[in-house]
């Protein structure tokens, strides 16, 4: 059976110390310690937090026993040099599995365009990091399969209203027709634990990208025991 993939986006939210009581509070609600975890053997969850905030996770991650994994919210398309404030592929990959790419946060608000977000996919794969690219039409969807697609309809980001499981089905079969039907398609666009099983039991969803739900550590908790 395939692992579905959980995938919380915290955007720029939260300080250290606020990280540290999110984790506890997880942990406590899905009864995970340093010696077992409760988890499903089939869900896979990738936390992305703001890059300041990637140690403190790792720290803490690396004391449990649990399918996590770290991520990262965005990377440089430059590999290295004078580009000031950037963090490359080459520096987050001791510390990150998957880095987001091309939310339409970073289109709207940094004028990011394909061929930037094309960039970043190139570092990520250059260093082993799995880049989940973020869309929200066919015409925004690359060729490349070594990656994982996440589906998100401008109409859902932040509205709290999804679009409907059978729409997003549509989109992901849509895409591995595109690209091939190996490769693995997300939801996200105001994901919570009320719809969250709706889409990731769709048959070309293979799980889910959360953004809000996911500030709240025991509504995330809720999101992954319904899966």
């Amino acid at each position: 059976m395939e692992k579905k993939l959980i995938v919380a986006n915290w955007k720029e939210n939260k300080t250290a110390s606020q990280t540290t009581e999110w984790f506890e509070k997880f942990g406590a609600a899905l009864s995970i310690s340093r010696s077992r975890s409760k988890l499903s053997i089939n869900l896979e969850v990738v936390v992305c937090p703001s890059f300041i905030l990637i140690p403190v996770l790792n720290s803490q991650l690396s004391t449990l026993n649990s399918p996590f994994r770290l991520g990262a919210q965005d990377v440089s398309k430059f590999e290295e040099g004078q580009y000031t404030g950037e963090v490359s592929a080459k520096m987050l990959r001791d510390f990150v599995s998957y880095v987001i790419v091309g939310h339409s946060e970073r289109r709207e608000h940094f004028g990011e365009t394909d061929e930037d977000v094309n960039l970043k996919i190139e570092q990520c794969l250059k260093y082993d990091l799995t880049p989940i690219v973020c869309v929200s039409s066919l015409e925004q969807v690359s060729t490349v399969s070594d990656v994982i697609f996440a589906y998100e309809p401008l109409s859902a980001i932040g509205t709290g209203k999804p679009d409907t499981p059978e729409n997003a089905q549509d989109f992901a079969q849509e895409i591995k027709t595109e690209v091939g039907q190996n490769v693995k398609v997300l939801y996200g666009g105001s994901v919570n634990a009320k719809n969250a099983k709706s889409f990731v039991s769709q048959p070309d969803i293979s799980g889910v990208l959360v953004g809000e739900a996911s500030l709240d550590a025991e509504e995330f908790g809720k999101i992954i025991k319904t899966l």
